[in-house]
């Protein structure tokens, strides 16, 4: 484990507030991400990353340092996304790749109606682009899902990964072979970024999506103005264009409301 985490570890358990906040600032974007990932919705992702730090800090002292600070973190975050939060999450409902194949070849459009501003599509299409990654991974189950992301969009190895979520290697590699297969083949044969030859561009689902209430232009969940990851998906080094897709997402701040009830809990910890 890192020198100065260990000593800012040990400051907090010896009561140190300040060390304490340090520690949950230094997480909360990899717990948020994950979130994000595995519920779908920000709203949801920022409830979770709340919730999951609340039990990093009051579980602080269990932390042994057999394994490193990041991968003890990820196991927390990982057992509550696949117990508690995914039992209680209400809307990021699991869909079958058949009927998520429908909605990607439904509604295609060569012109963007809604707006004709460059900046405006820009940005939409990047919503889109992001919005469908995310909603892909939700046609995996819960812990085929968050397999997924630790070993291809996380890239965990195998011995990393099993130790976040308490199985085998051998276990995590084919588990993560047969998720990898389906989402690789739904990608190959739908997505046009992934593929040239298939019909499908974010940019002519964007009228679509807005009709349908699955995109709010007023309101984006995952478009920025900068890093948008449409252009950064052949800057990224790797031979399967797939993976490219998913790791070209960039690495979204959590909001600072989600530290408010956190701080609220820091103040009154002791160990």
């Amino acid at each position: 484990m890192n020198k100065e985490y260990k000593i800012t570890i040990d400051n907090a358990l010896q009561g140190d507030k300040d060390a304490l906040e340090s520690i949950v600032k230094s997480v909360k974007n990899l717990i948020y991400n994950l979130s994000l990932k595995m519920l779908l919705f920000p709203e949801d992702a920022q409830d979770a990353t709340q919730e999951i730090l609340i039990k990093v800090i009051t579980h602080l002292s269990s932390f042994e340092g057999k394994s490193s600070f990041e991968t003890w973190v990820y196991r927390i975050a990982s057992n509550y996304l696949i117990t508690e939060k995914s039992r209680r999450n209400r809307q990021a409902k699991r869909i079958s790749f058949e009927d998520y194949a429908i909605q990607i070849d439904t509604g295609q459009s060569d012109h963007v109606m809604h707006t004709s501003n460059s900046g405006e599509i820009n940005l939409l299409e990047e919503e889109v682009k992001v919005s469908c990654t995310h909603g892909l991974l939700h046609c995996l189950n819960s812990t085929n899902r968050l397999i997924y992301i630790l070993g291809d969009v996380l890239d965990f190895n195998s011995t990393e990964a099993a130790e976040i979520l308490e199985i085998t290697p051998a276990s995590f590699r084919k588990q993560l072979s047969r998720s990898r297969e389906k989402i690789r083949h739904f990608l190959t044969s739908k997505c046009g970024i992934v593929n040239e030859e298939n019909p499908c561009r974010c940019k002519r689902k964007i009228d679509f999506l807005i009709d349908h209430n699955m995109i709010e232009p007023n309101a984006l969940r995952f478009a920025r103005q900068t890093d948008r990851s449409i252009d950064l998906i052949n800057k990224i080094d790797s031979l399967d264009r797939t993976l490219s897709v998913f790791r070209s997402v960039p690495v979204l701040e959590a909001p600072e409301s989600v530290l408010e009830e956190v701080k609220e809990v820091i103040k009154s910890t002791t160990y």
